[in-house]
């Protein structure tokens, strides 16, 4: 992730320091959005869904707040679909 992506979820963030950005495992994705963690790469490769971070190696997290706007968004969408 280069510099500008960095400051961009830093500010997309509500106020804080970068000592508020959490990181979350595949478990608590799948638990916060639903979907299967087949489903979650599929919308990943979609660009539907937040893209995981690389941290070392093979291991990887997503950024909490991203996980909850994306839910928050998802929310909003079916509520305004949802309205005669």
């Amino acid at each position: 992730m280069n510099q500008q992506a960095i400051d961009t979820v830093i500010e997309r963030r509500a106020p804080g320091s970068r000592a508020d950005i959490r990181f979350i495992r595949l478990k608590e994705v799948m638990a916060i959005c639903g979907k299967s963690r087949s489903s979650v790469y599929d919308a990943i490769k979609r660009g539907a869904f937040p893209r995981p971070v690389k941290l070392q190696g093979r291991s990887a997290a997503w950024i909490k707040s991203e996980v909850e706007q994306w839910a928050v968004q998802c929310i909003r969408t079916s509520r305004r679909d949802s309205k005669p």
